[in-house]
């Protein structure tokens, strides 16, 4: 019987479909990887901005994720929006109990339109509580200024920021470079390992169809860990994953638009079609 690959996403509902437990499910699904969920809140939201945000309880959380530890099992997982503290801690209880190790943090704090989408007292929990059980974490440069509170204007604040943030206890941090001015044609992700700095480099695509990247992101790399890639391995094939996603962009909508989730797997099909000629 062939190995199924199973991965899950901790994480709020988006109604437009580009970021969320939607785009990390159409990431699971694009790489080959079977997707489960447990729901953290509903967001009423589209491309131009998020409407309304709907939290479920801790208990409705923590149950969710009990049910599918206990019969489905889990290969590696990601966690999106949170929005409090106490989903946090249920969270991480759980996490704690299960044993899973192979756990992605995308430190969700602020949609694209601006709306606050982590309580300001659930900082210090996703500090606490969260992070040292991570493998990897991938804020961007807002939420890593947010997490270790300094401000980041270089590569060398990059570099501090990364190594801070291994000290509350991420086994591995990717500090991503969409949010970097300091370059206008390429972006660079960078990834600490507790040891040695990786760049990963790709042009910088000027689009505002950017919205669920950093969602899009992280599943990706929760996909690779359970396809049983390394971390180097899984970061790098998520980069071309959300390279692909953003500049074959769908442009749908009227605000911040989501990214293309196929657009990577008909890549690799056209590549393979073109090598077997």
């Amino acid at each position: 019987m062939n190995r199924v690959n199973r991965a899950l996403t901790i994480a709020g509902s988006d109604s437009g479909g580009g970021a969320g437990i939607q785009a990390d499910l159409k990431t699971f699904q694009e790489l080959g990887v079977f997707g489960m969920s447990a729901l953290t809140a509903v967001t009423v939201q589209n491309t131009l901005g998020v409407q309304g945000v709907h939290p479920m309880t801790p208990d409705a959380v923590a149950a969710q994720i009990e049910a599918v530890g206990s019969d489905l099992g889990v290969n590696a997982l990601k966690t999106g929006m949170l929005f409090s503290a106490d989903i946090i801690r249920a969270v991480a209880a759980k996490i704690s109990e299960f044993g899973w190790s192979k756990l992605v943090v995308d430190p969700v704090m602020i949609a694209k339109g601006g709306a606050e989408l982590l309580q300001e007292e659930a900082v210090q929990a996703m500090c606490s509580h969260l992070l040292p059980l991570a493998l990897v974490v991938t804020p961007n440069i807002p939420e890593a200024e947010k997490l270790t509170g300094r401000p980041i204007r270089s590569l060398a604040d990059k570099k501090e920021a990364a190594r801070k943030l291994s000290e509350l206890g991420a086994k591995n941090v990717v500090i991503k470079g969409g949010h970097d001015a300091s370059s206008e044609t390429e972006s660079v992700d960078l990834l600490f390992d507790g040891n040695a700095f990786t760049e990963f480099t790709g042009p910088r695509i000027h689009t505002k169809h950017t919205h669920g990247t950093g969602c899009t992101f992280s599943a990706a790399i929760a996909a690779g860990l359970a396809s049983g890639l390394e971390t180097g391995e899984a970061v790098g094939r998520a980069r071309a994953f959300i390279q692909a996603a953003i500049e074959d962009g769908l442009n749908i909508g009227q605000g911040h638009g989501p990214t293309n989730h196929w657009a990577y797997r008909r890549r690799m099909e056209m590549k393979r079609s073109s090598c077997s000629e």
